[in-house]
Parts: structure tokens; C-alpha cells; sequence
């Protein structure tokens, strides 16, 4: 199991979806995405490469980089983040 110790990269996409939500959804989600690999995460369908993960209505798409760090793809509520994939 990959560990993550370096801080993650976000796409510009997930920096925009971030920066619009209230403080408490942005702490709830970076919270999420800073114990990966702990969480709802299941292998995206669309591209294996990819996983997702699940913060209540809203779906987190990301890659591991490298052993110790992940790359953020894409964030988004759960009905949308399909419809862009990755």
C-alpha cells in the first residue's frame, strides 16, 4: 500500500473548485485527500490510471505520482466530475 508523505499537486481545475467552496467543505475535502489512502477510494472505470474518491456528494479523481505523493486530476460533485473525466 502507497503512503502518502509529499504534499499533493492539484490540477488547476481542483485549485477553481476549491477556492469557490465555503471553508468548511474546502476543510472537509483537503482533509480527505491528506489521508489517502484512507477513505472511499475505488479505481476509476473510465481510466485505470486514475482512482476515485469518495467526500460525501463530491468525487475526487487523482493519481499516485510517485510512491509518496498524488496528483489531483479533477473535484467535483458527483454528478459532474463523470461527465468530465479525466
Amino acid at each position: 500500500m502507497k503512503i502518502q508523505k509529499k504534499p499533493p499537486e492539484y490540477s488547476k481545475q481542483a485549485v477553481k473548485f476549491l477556492n469557490k467552496q465555503d471553508i468548511s467543505t474546502k476543510l472537509r475535502i483537503k482533509t480527505s485527500i491528506e489521508k489517502i489512502p484512507d477513505g472511499d477510494i475505488i479505481p476509476y472505470q473510465a481510466n485505470k490510471k486514475y482512482s476515485r474518491l469518495r467526500v460525501g456528494d463530491y468525487r475526487i479523481l487523482f493519481n499516485w505520482v510517485s510512491d509518496e505523493q498524488i496528483f489531483i486530476a479533477v473535484i467535483d460533485g458527483r454528478g459532474q466530475v463523470y461527465k468530465k473525466g479525466v
